[in-house]
């Protein structure tokens, strides 16, 4: 004679599920083939079942009379908390967008700003760059001396560049 095969506790958890055809195909037939094998497994349905059976006999619990309308005026407080929160959570949402606004704006108006004086604006150093070979050369301009000595020497033949 075989071992008797007991339920093991995974399998003892879905007897209630196996009893309502809740479980899937396989798990229902692997627990089939156990209470066929079984007896043991057997008496534990058996005992399941008459305990569901038993259920029937106690008495129905009756809501008191009050639970309704303690329960609707529940469910109107919780309507009114969340008609409250829609509203905080708008004014949220537009002061939220009224920031942001204000920030684009600054930030539109700090690029404005930045490029009237960086385009627009005259740069000081700007005439420094342009000026830059004669400031190189201060030395030796100052001492050729003056503008007629520099006209003498462009027309002088000497200085000419050869056009051949």
């Amino acid at each position: 004679m075989a071992p008797e095969q007991r339920l093991t506790m995974a399998e003892r958890a879905n007897l209630v599920a196996y009893l309502d055809g809740e479980l899937s195909e396989d798990e229902a037939r692997a627990i089939a083939t156990k209470l066929t094998q079984s007896p043991t497994a057997r008496r534990e349905v058996e005992v399941l079942e008459k305990t569901w059976e038993l259920l029937d006999y106690l008495p129905r619990p009756e809501a008191s009379p009050e639970l309704m309308t303690r329960t609707l005026t529940q469910v109107a407080l919780q309507a009114a908390r969340g008609d409250q929160l829609a509203a905080v959570a708008g004014q949220a949402a537009r002061r939220l967008l009224q920031a942001a606004v204000c920030l684009l704006t600054a930030l539109g108006c700090l690029g404005v700003g930045y490029a009237a004086t960086r385009w627009l604006w005259p740069d000081p150093t700007a005439r420094l760059v342009r000026d830059l070979p004669l400031a190189e050369h201060l030395e030796e301009y100052r001492e050729v001396g003056s503008f007629e000595f520099l006209q003498l020497l462009d027309n002088d033949p000497n200085f000419q560049k050869d056009t051949d």
